[in-house]
């Protein structure tokens, strides 16, 4: 298997430093660069790794990007403000790191570097419900942030050696631990509360684990003449359910849970949509972790690490 050596920006985040782990156990020549604004701590099994280095660099630098760009066979942005409510705080971050940072990077690669960009299923906005949504569905994001990594994505797909993924709603561990996205925060709140209040339980979402999506770059990186330029969904087929179904997987596992829906509230979060995974898996990549295991692996891991309920 080839070696490469990997530029990944917010390589300390959620996904980016399970991706990292993985790179660097596969042996690639990993690099990242990270202003480490949530977590010190989510990278720092890495720091004596031969083939890792880090940088704690503001990805809008531009003049430090351009002293190492050139020394990398693969860029991984992975860099962001994530989720709608935080770019709607912070707009100004969310527009300059989101999709500015993204446009200036595409302009400093070489024509032999190659790029994986990792949009998300937000773009979609609100899908038809009688189809699933795929690579050639309209792209309608109701956020800013959906807004930014669309934009994103036109920018990384005009460059020749390019792959995206949008992706699904993820869950499951990561060394940086994030209890807002919606499984994680869900499972969260179940053992927490020994309730649930749910509205709009009838929203579609497709869901993918975080070591699925770290699998699915991977298999890119060492696929990549067979995937490049084009743009595939990435989550788990199986996993197209709404948020109903999701709290009843949650409860067979949690059996003094308590549910109650709510007609009269409204979700700031728009989305629903169900999502087809066909293109990457004819491609020969499929996600293998449902969201059963994803409940039980939080389950373990919320009752093994208090914090994360204490602190929430």
């Amino acid at each position: 298997m080839k070696k490469f050596k990997i530029l990944v920006t917010g390589g300390a985040g959620y996904i980016g430093s399970m991706l990292c782990t993985k790179l660097i156990n596969l042996g690639h020549q990993v690099t990242v660069i990270d202003i480490l604004e949530y977590d010190t701590r989510s990278i720092s099994h890495l720091y004596l790794k031969k083939n890792f280095i880090f940088f704690k660099k503001d990805i809008r630098d531009k003049k430090f990007l351009k002293s190492i760009i050139k020394k990398f066979d693969l860029v991984i942005p992975l860099a962001g403000l994530v989720g709608a409510p935080l770019c709607e705080k912070r707009k100004k971050d969310a527009k300059e790191i989101n999709l500015e940072a993204v446009k200036d990077l595409v302009k400093l690669l070489s024509k032999k570097q190659k790029i994986i960009f990792t949009n998300s299923n937000s773009g979609y906005g609100i899908g038809s419900k009688q189809k699933f949504c795929d690579e050639n569905s309209p792209l309608n994001p109701i956020s800013l942030y959906g807004r930014t990594k669309v934009d994103a994505e036109k920018i990384v797909m005009n460059f020749p050696n390019s792959i995206s993924f949008r992706l699904a709603t993820v869950f499951g561990y990561s060394y940086r631990m994030r209890t807002d996205l919606l499984l994680n925060n869900l499972v969260l709140l179940s053992l927490r509360d020994k309730k649930l209040d749910i509205f709009e339980s009838n929203f579609r979402r497709n869901f993918i684990h975080v070591n699925d999506v770290c699998d699915g770059i991977v298999y890119a990186i060492h696929n990549f003449n067979k995937l490049k330029s084009n743009v595939y969904n990435l989550g788990m087929s199986k996993a197209n359910i709404t948020k109903f179904e999701m709290v009843k997987k949650i409860k067979k596992y949690i059996k003094n849970l308590k549910i109650k829906k709510i007609h009269n509230i409204k979700d700031p979060d728009k989305r629903d949509y169900f999502v087809s995974n066909k293109k990457i898996e004819n491609k020969g990549f499929k996600a293998k972790i449902d969201i059963d295991d994803g409940i039980l692996e939080l389950i373990e891991v919320y009752k093994s690490h208090k914090d994360f309920i204490n602190n929430y």
